[in-house]
């Protein structure tokens, strides 16, 4: 195989990066509107202490 082989995707990719150079900005921005949030370390002890264990097997009536 060639070694400068590129799959379609990959120069869709490039392509479309070249024709929308803010694209990675927009995309960062989406990241941190949705993710990249503050952790609130009070809320989290919160949930670990209300998590009930689960059964080795689930499906199973007691």
């Amino acid at each position: 195989m060639a070694s400068h082989y590129e799959s379609d995707i990959t120069q869709f990719i490039k392509q479309y990066k070249q024709q929308h150079p803010d694209a990675e900005q927009k995309q960062r921005e989406g990241r941190a509107r949705l993710w990249d949030r503050p952790q609130d370390p009070e809320l989290l002890e919160g949930f670990k202490q209300a998590k009930v264990p689960q059964r080795p097997y689930v499906y199973q009536n007691d």
